[in-house]
């Protein structure tokens, strides 16, 4: 399907208890594709019909026509969600896809009924003067290198020296990557209004639950749940059970 310029492919997992429940529409994180949450989607298949998407530019979905920023990837997906039959919808995202979804609520709050944020990115993370001044240098030092490396062989292994995994291997990606990642949400997750479970696996590195305690206190109908033993990634599988309980709390708390 088409959206705001750019391609998007989705997958449709009809549920199987015939009565009204919300759409659910899964969206993935950064460098992943729909398939991160297909074991989820099938988990609560019993309870509700589920959407997920491949975002522009990841899976099978061809990158956006410009490089987008969070606020024109949740215009899309506004754009995309108003062709589906009505009815309430509820966004379940993963890291980037918490992004775009904060993005989504604040700018077309008429698009989602409730969101269920997981590993929520979109706040700059605490640090402390030492640690801000290590990460100064190292832009410093890699800006300084880039400005007399040429492309190629010897630009990439700069990027592998200096680069997280994620700006490594962004590919074409990578400008979205730098304009998404630097962005401040915060007057943003001020603007949601919709009710928001926000899920956060206690040892995550990527965007520790501090960001969560954050999010809740800025967006005014949110409950935070902080999942022992788990990280960023192993959330999503070793969890498995505790997201579908918290998704399945959060359903019936809507309805």
């Amino acid at each position: 399907m088409r959206c705001d310029g750019a391609e998007m492919a989705v997958v449709h997992l009809d549920g199987e208890s015939g009565g009204p429940a919300p759409l659910l529409i899964w969206a993935h994180g950064w460098g992943h594709t729909h398939r991160a949450f297909l074991p989820l989607a099938e988990s609560v298949r019993r309870t509700a019909s589920s959407i997920l998407i491949d975002f522009p530019g990841f899976g099978a979905s061809p990158p956006p026509p410009a490089v987008w920023g969070t606020a024109d990837y949740a215009d899309a997906m506004a754009e995309w969600i108003a062709t589906l039959p009505a009815g309430p919808r509820v966004w379940i995202g993963h890291s980037f896809g918490c992004r775009v979804g904060l993005q989504l609520a604040a700018r077309h709050p008429e698009a989602v009924n409730g969101m269920v944020l997981i590993a929520a990115a979109g706040l700059p993370p605490h640090r402390s003067p030492a640690a801000r001044m290590r990460i100064a240098a190292r832009r410093w030092a890699f800006r300084l290198a880039r400005s007399v490396t040429p492309e190629g062989p010897a630009r990439d292994r700069l990027r592998e020296r200096f680069g997280s995994a994620d700006y490594r291997q962004a590919g074409a990606m990578r400008p979205i990557l730098v304009k998404t990642v630097s962005e401040n949400l915060s007057d943003v997750a001020r603007a949601v209004r919709c009710p928001v479970a926000l899920v956060y696996g206690e040892n995550d590195r990527e965007t520790p639950p501090e960001i969560g305690e954050r999010l809740q206190r800025l967006i005014p109908n949110a409950q935070l749940h902080v999942l022992r033993g788990f990280d960023h990634w192993n959330v999503l599988t070793e969890g498995q059970h505790q997201l579908t309980h918290r998704l399945t709390e959060f359903l019936e708390r809507l309805s």
